[in-house]
């Protein structure tokens, strides 16, 4: 792991260890960490007996170091992997920093207000780093959008400003389309909103200037 920048390899090894610590006490760490949607606490009951579950403000971050299972962990590292670090070596550390918790706060954000309130009988937890990632996937496509990126299935090469376009569009078409799907579409599109916006910025061109420009 020589050859990653710092702040990138940290985030893979923080999801790599909290998903362990899953393996070992997974339902408490769930139930107080991952996002839940806005509303009265729930009981849930799991094998260790029955835990209130709810929303919790910490958990618009926490919720990105959880996974829902070993393939989740892998695509999302994968990613991180591969977009993490020319993102961290173009922005620096610090910047990289804010611009991944803003992706993953955005996404946090995004998925609750399109969550709403739910009854306790249909109360579901976000977890995954997804938001972040995909607030990557648009840096990326944004900072470098002659890049050529082969998608895996199909193996399908593309520049990266319309790869990203592509996702962008098939996450919202998959949010509207399958309101009841176990993957949290909105939390990606809110991680690429978040991400979009925090760039336009540094560049200088939203109404609100930053006391430096931070890119070109």
């Amino acid at each position: 792991m020589r050859d990653i920048p710092p702040v990138t390899q940290a985030l893979l090894i923080a999801n790599i260890a909290v998903f362990l610590l899953q393996q070992l006490i997974g339902p408490i760490l769930i139930a107080h960490f991952a996002l839940w949607p806005l509303g009265e606490p729930a009981f849930a009951r799991t094998a260790s007996g029955v835990i209130e579950v709810g929303f919790e403000p910490w958990q618009i971050v926490s919720y990105a170091f959880l996974h829902g299972g070993l393939f989740h962990l892998l695509m999302n590292c994968f990613t991180l992997y591969m977009f993490g670090g020319p993102i961290e070596r173009t922005l620096g550390p610090r910047p990289f920093v804010v611009y991944y918790a803003t992706c993953v706060v955005g996404a946090a954000l995004l998925q609750l207000a399109t969550m709403g309130v739910q009854p306790p009988g249909g109360m579901t937890p976000t977890v995954g780093a997804s938001g972040g990632v995909y607030g990557l996937l648009l840096a990326f496509g944004m900072l470098y959008p002659r890049q050529i990126i082969v998608l895996l299935i199909p193996p399908i090469p593309m520049p990266a400003w319309l790869f990203v376009i592509v996702f962008g569009a098939l996450e919202l078409w998959l949010g509207l389309s399958r309101a009841q799907s176990p993957i949290a579409h909105f939390a990606h599109l809110g991680g690429m909103l978040a991400g979009f916006l925090l760039l336009q910025y540094w560049r200088g061109k939203l109404p609100i200037k930053p006391k430096r420009r931070l890119m070109r």
